[in-house]
């Protein structure tokens, strides 16, 4: 007799279980940020872009400066 009820409560624990609403596990997304840039400081960023513009010019300048030191001096 303890065998059936042993049975019945296996039986009964294992249709709650079938009878449980959770969803399936579903990986989450990575959020992707458009590719406007970052939002954060712009001010710093706009200053950043122009320093570098700044280098770029004075790096010419010194090639520029250099090939003519080579050709005065040849």
């Amino acid at each position: 007799m303890a065998i059936h009820w042993l049975i019945a409560s296996i039986l009964a624990s294992l249709m709650l279980v079938a009878c449980d609403e959770t969803q399936p596990y579903k990986p989450p997304v990575p959020h992707t940020e458009k590719e406007t840039g970052p939002v954060l400081f712009p001010d710093q960023i706009k200053a950043l872009e122009k320093a570098k513009g700044v280098e770029q010019t004075v790096e010419k300048q010194s090639q520029e400066q250099q090939k003519a030191i080579d050709q005065a001096s040849h």
